[in-house]
């Protein structure tokens, strides 16, 4: 409970909202994932990672989908928006990192935001996206995280596994940035 809370503490301190730059960076102007207790690839350490709050619900197309289903993979969970610049910005990568860690047993989920569904489902037609994104105009899914990500999006957060939050990104990704610690979680055993 107390590694949760600390986990929570730091995460907390280093959020921002839809603004384009992170809270977390070295000063280049990108996200970097830092995050508490976090190895030399930036992810946490095995003993360090807490569950992710569940999270299900219903598709951008109305099938239900229950994240928990996918234990055993590593999943890349999405916080996004069409309406965010830096989420359009950002979704040539995730869609790049996501077709080339697939086969790895690699699962991305988005989870669209406060925005209109007939939006969403164009922008992820216009971006060619090949995951489901969860639909959450109200924001209640989003508020499971609310200790954990900004109400803003974008924001990243990389599961391992067994479902336990391993890194978070905030603000918008580069491939190389994403492809490298979703890589190293993959190559972690189940």
């Amino acid at each position: 409970m107390f590694r949760y809370a600390l986990l929570t503490a730091a995460l907390c301190a280093a959020l921002t909202g839809c603004t384009g730059t992170s809270a977390v960076s070295d000063g280049s102007g990108g996200p970097q994932l830092r995050t508490l207790g976090a190895t030399t690839t930036g992810l946490l350490q095995v003993a360090d990672r807490v569950p992710a709050p569940a999270l299900r619900g219903e598709t951008l197309d109305g099938t239900p989908l229950d994240v928990s289903e996918m234990r055993g993979k590593v999943v890349v969970l999405n916080f996004w928006a069409s309406w965010c610049p830096p989420c359009r910005a950002e979704s040539p990568n995730l869609v790049k990192v996501a077709n080339d860690t697939k086969a790895l047993g690699v699962e991305f989920v988005g989870v669209n935001v406060k925005n209109d569904r007939s939006a969403a489902i164009r922008f992820d037609e216009v971006h060619d996206v090949p995951y489901p994104s969860l639909y959450d105009e109200a924001g209640v899914l989003l508020t499971r995280f609310r200790k954990l990500v900004p109400q803003s999006p974008p924001s990243t957060l990389l599961l391992d596994r067994q479902g336990r939050i391993a890194g978070l990104f905030v603000g918008g990704l580069t491939e190389a940035e994403l492809s490298a610690p979703v890589q190293v979680l993959a190559g972690e055993k189940a």
